[in-house]
């Protein structure tokens, strides 16, 4: 065992130990080598299954990079660009003024649709067509390309739809053939995932609660708490980027339904799975490489810097990756990647090429203890290597 391996292994065992994850997964890539493929816990606390690499968890906003990745393999094989009109695809979307927003902007969460319909369900999300009409009938909250705002589960039917327009393909099809397959993860990545599959999934369950973290005010001294006030929960036309009947929580990322459909601003898959996905974006694994040098470097440039009308504060992005992380110590200009809601991540430094991924099984919302704890080994271990 590697000393860098042994270090992980050690951090994911004493996050299992201390009860602060149930089952959490690692993944290290490093100049197009797995240099870490670690796992602690269990993946279902009822029956005690125990968590493997090849787990794969259901895992929100972190499979926004998959979801990116399956665009950018396009792009890479003039299947379509950055700069075609969305609506010359999808000639449905080109109303309200949407008209002239592209793909690019779909990467970068500026077409101004990052809402959906207030009372939408989680059946609805599971209703592509559905949802597809409900997406592209929508007035924008901004001009196309005019500002950022974070698209939360609409970025993934935007990209999904660009997809399927462009391949006759739904887009967890385009991911198998032209990413899962080759790079020989198809039974770890999965955005809609096969009823077969779904006993071998991890089983999220909610973090028990911090009184420490628990929102003062919200009765009593104070008044109520006016979630309205928040960008992400405001409505705006009937469309709001947060609909309170369809929040992602453990129940919702454990529903059959929610996880055989296509909703690809999420994922399900194992941490060595995303880990790999991004370190062929980097260059070249087992003989694949996703996209060109050239390529990498459009997708991994500052596309924009501004205050996001949805989350309240600045975002910098690439081409359908975050830049940087400010929250823990892999943060760096050359830094891309997507974090999840539920606490998991995958990044990579193209600089370093590196790459780390941490997937689990406990939901800690907005919190990154466990990705942070293994990216600061991994720095640390790695040196200026």
């Amino acid at each position: 065992m590697s000393d860098i391996q042994k270090k992980v292994q050690g951090a994911l065992d004493d996050l299992v130990e201390s009860g602060a994850e149930v089952g959490v997964q690692a993944a290290v890539y490093h100049r197009g080598e797995l240099v870490v493929d670690a796992v602690s816990g269990v993946a279902d606390s009822a029956s005690g299954r125990a968590f493997t690499s090849d787990t794969p968890v259901y895992s929100t906003s972190t499979g926004k990079g998959a979801t990116s990745a399956v665009l950018h393999t396009l792009v890479e094989k003039g299947v379509l660009d950055y700069e075609t009109p969305i609506a010359t695809l999808w000639p449905e979307f080109g109303v309200q003024g949407k008209d002239k927003a592209t793909v690019r902007h779909a990467l970068t969460h500026t077409t101004g649709v990052p809402g959906v319909p207030a009372e939408t369900t989680p059946e609805d999300l599971c209703d592509w067509d559905k949802m597809c009409r409900a997406i592209a009938g929508a007035a924008p909250w901004w001009e196309p390309g005019t500002k950022t705002g974070y698209h939360a589960q609409t970025y993934g039917y935007i990209i999904g739809e660009i997809v399927r327009r462009a391949t006759g393909k739904p887009i967890s099809q385009v991911l198998r053939e032209e990413i899962a397959v080759p790079l020989g993860i198809a039974d770890e990545l999965f955005f809609g995932v096969p009823a077969a599959e779904l006993g071998r999934l991890a089983t999220l369950e909610e973090a028990p609660a911090d009184p420490a973290q628990q929102q003062e005010g919200g009765e009593g001294e104070g008044g109520d708490f006016d979630m309205s006030e928040i960008p992400f929960f405001r409505v705006v036309d009937g469309f709001t980027a947060a609909p309170m009947a369809a929040m992602p929580d453990a129940t919702f990322g454990n529903r059959s339904d929610v996880l055989n459909a296509d909703i690809p601003a999420g994922g399900t898959f194992s941490a060595r799975a995303i880990a790999r996905v991004y370190a062929a974006l980097l260059g070249d694994v087992g003989g694949v490489r996703l996209v060109s040098a050239d390529r990498l470097a459009e997708i991994a440039k500052v596309a924009i810097s501004d205050q996001d009308e949805i989350i309240g504060f600045p975002s910098t992005r690439g081409l359908g990756y975050d830049i940087g992380f400010q929250m823990g110590p892999l943060d760096s200009p050359n830094l891309i990647g997507m974090a999840g809601s539920f606490g998991t991540a995958a990044y990579a430094d193209t600089e370093k090429e590196l790459v780390v991924a941490v997937n689990k099984n406990r939901v800690h919302y907005g919190q990154f203890d466990a990705f942070n704890r293994v990216s600061d080994v991994v720095l640390k271990s790695l040196g200026d290597k």
